[in-house]
């Protein structure tokens, strides 16, 4: 039998399920660089180049292994830029009697897929990814019948299953969670490690000079761009992580400090989400390493809960939720999303190093996103589609699966409470605390009101009144709605007040350019406007 397997640009390890059974005699691997995905958001340009840069390498080695690949670059001649069109054109090239794919990552692209056996007029099997450490529908049974789906319910559950970090039933060292050993805030002259950064090779640089003349208007700097684009770049990275990174992670991984975007983090999602890497492997490797002493128990189990319980909890809450759950809006957020999201011009400090780290190296860690980005349209009401947008146009390990449901339920709560059992709002106290942002900051998180006073102040306690219906009966909001309730009415007004003029202002000072702001050559208007794909 004769079969043509289609690998997608996310699809890049060497035993992913479409290729388990490949005979190299009789078939045939298509790879195809299109258009649509690399449009259907105006994807950061290190984003595109990464995959793009993946998936040449990935077919080198194919074919370094004696694989036949049909390879579809993106300025190819005929090339129709879209799956469904180059797996009609290579199905009338090759005559298949089958076609093998693995199953997506994304729903637009699953439905796809269920359409391609009427289409192509030949069977098209499409098989499971295994490389996650739960299937869907070990999570959909998990999932089954509870009001709510905690994700540490989860991650214990993950933890029993897979015999990670456990010992004779019960988790090594007497706890299931070390997060409140993690939370310490980088010390002012604190020396940072040197991060391994792969410099773009003759494909990468191909690919480099491909996205600046094709995709010139899209966000982001090319510049900087050292993400690891084979499997033996992505194993050292993950080697450099435990060695150099890892010992301190547990501390620091909530921290951030101006000017420093990598910190301790791992820098690992984008290959693992590629398939570079999987999640077994590189949780096995975290957990040899405190085995071994190598690395402290709180640093190993918060990195292990990232992979094992996030990573893996938000895919079976897409999976299971979708596509209903993308259009909910439990707090009827409204507000478009301000430009500052991409020109960084902003006083806020933490906002503009935020966007700038974004804008140089399609990342930012994950409180970055979580207590500054997602915070702040947290409490400005932003809508739903419009920041989820931004984050699936702006990282380089986003994708609808692990992106939609992280900013839907962790980060805006406009599930209702699904994903996390409480909206993740903070004052500008947390980001003082966290960081040094403030120390330099134009506004002063010190103050509580008027033109000076960090907005974050002001608009945390303005979300709480405005909410306060739908969540002063929130048991983990318990302390500062009796706060709020000992305020008196004077403060409250003013409290509005100073939210009120400054949400107004993100059309103007805080928002949109001014006359005079120099935009990003070719950025389109579609920037300003909720975009529809």
């Amino acid at each position: 039998m004769r079969t043509l397997r289609f690998v997608l640009g996310d699809q890049l390890h060497p035993r992913l399920a479409g290729l388990t059974d490949l005979d190299p005699a009789r078939d045939v691997v298509l790879m195809a660089e299109v258009a649509e995905e690399a449009t259907y958001v105006r994807h950061h340009k290190q984003k595109i180049a990464l995959v793009l840069s993946a998936m040449r390498h990935f077919a080198a080695e194919l074919r370094a292994r004696g694989v036949a690949v049909d390879y579809v670059a993106l300025e190819d001649a005929g090339n129709t830029g879209s799956f469904g069109g180059e797996l009609a054109r290579a199905v009338a090239r090759h005559r298949p009697d089958r076609v093998v794919v693995t199953e997506p990552g994304e729903w637009r692209v699953l439905a796809m897929m269920r359409d391609w056996s009427e289409t192509l007029g030949v069977p098209v099997e499409i098989r499971a990814d295994t490389r996650f450490l739960c299937p869907r529908e070990a999570f959909a049974r998990w999932a089954e019948g509870r009001a709510s789906l905690r994700m540490e319910t989860f991650y214990r559950a993950m933890r029993r299953r897979t015999g990670f970090l456990m010992r004779d039933g019960a988790p090594v060292g007497g706890r299931w969670n070390f997060d409140q050993e993690n939370r310490r805030k980088l010390p002012a002259d604190h020396r940072l490690p040197a991060r391994l950064r792969f410099p773009p090779d003759a494909v990468t640089r191909e690919v480099i000079a491909l996205v600046a003349r094709r995709f010139p208007g899209h966000f982001g700097d090319l510049d900087g761009f050292g993400w690891p684009v084979t499997r033996e770049q992505a194993l050292a990275a993950l080697r450099h992580f435990l060695d150099e990174c890892l010992p301190a992670f547990g501390d620091y991984q909530d921290a951030m400090r101006a000017g420093a975007p990598f910190l301790y983090h791992a820098l690992l999602a984008p290959a693992l989400n590629l398939g570079l890497l999987d999640a077994e492997e590189v949780c096995r490797a975290a957990e040899r390493a405190h085995a071994e002493g190598r690395a402290p128990l709180n640093a190993v189990e918060g990195f292990i809960r990232q992979i094992l319980g996030w990573r893996e909890y938000v895919r079976g809450l897409y999976w299971a939720r979708m596509p209903d759950y993308a259009a909910t809006n439990a707090l009827g957020a409204a507000r478009d999303l301000p430009w500052f999201y991409w020109s960084g011009e902003t006083a806020m400090r933490c906002l503009a190093d935020s966007v700038a780290a974004t804008r140089a190296h399609a990342h930012a860690h994950h409180i970055q996103r979580l207590m500054v980005l997602g915070n702040f349209a947290l409490l400005a009401g932003i809508r739903p589609a419009a920041l989820e947008e931004w984050f699936l146009v702006v990282y380089a390990d986003a994708y609808e699966w692990v992106e939609l449901p992280n900013v839907h339920g962790m980060a805006l709560w406009a599930d209702g409470g699904l994903l996390a059992s409480k909206p993740y709002a903070a004052s500008g106290a947390y980001i003082d605390r966290m960081s040094d942002y403030c120390r330099a900051c134009a506004y002063d998180v010190r103050l509580k009101s008027g033109t000076r006073a960090c907005p974050f102040n002001y608009l945390y306690w303005a979300f709480l009144i405005t909410h306060a219906e739908r969540l002063s009966g929130n048991p983990r909001l318990a302390m500062p709605y009796r706060t709020l309730a000992r305020m008196p009415a004077s403060r409250r007004r003013e409290i509005l007040a100073d939210a009120a003029r400054f949400l107004a202002g993100l059309d103007g000072s805080e928002g949109q350019p001014q006359a005079g702001r120099q935009e990003e050559a070719g950025t389109p208007d579609l920037f300003l406007v909720e975009p529809s794909g």
